[in-house]
């Protein structure tokens, strides 16, 4: 597994993952499964947000944060995951 966080939001890369490229983002009492695209194309996985009442300021602070910390966060799930044909 590969974890790091940014401004406050914890993000883990788990080694036994499929794809599409992702990551489980943390903040507060929330989580959520965010897919890669590419830096312009990233999204919430549908039904993985939990609980599933969860504040959308923290939805947003996940998803913002992934978005600014795109190359990081694609670099560790190539790290965990091997090179990614594109």
């Amino acid at each position: 597994m590969g974890s790091i966080s940014f401004d406050g939001v914890s993000f883990r890369i788990y080694v036994h993952d499929h794809h599409p490229p992702h990551t489980h983002g943390f903040y507060g009492s929330t989580s959520v499964v965010v897919e890669f695209g590419d830096s312009e194309n990233i999204g919430v996985r549908r039904n993985s947000v939990q609980p599933p009442n969860a504040k959308r300021n923290e939805i947003r602070k996940i998803v913002d944060t992934a978005v600014e910390h795109y190359s990081e966060l694609m670099k560790m799930w190539e790290a965990t995951h091997g090179q990614i044909e594109r």
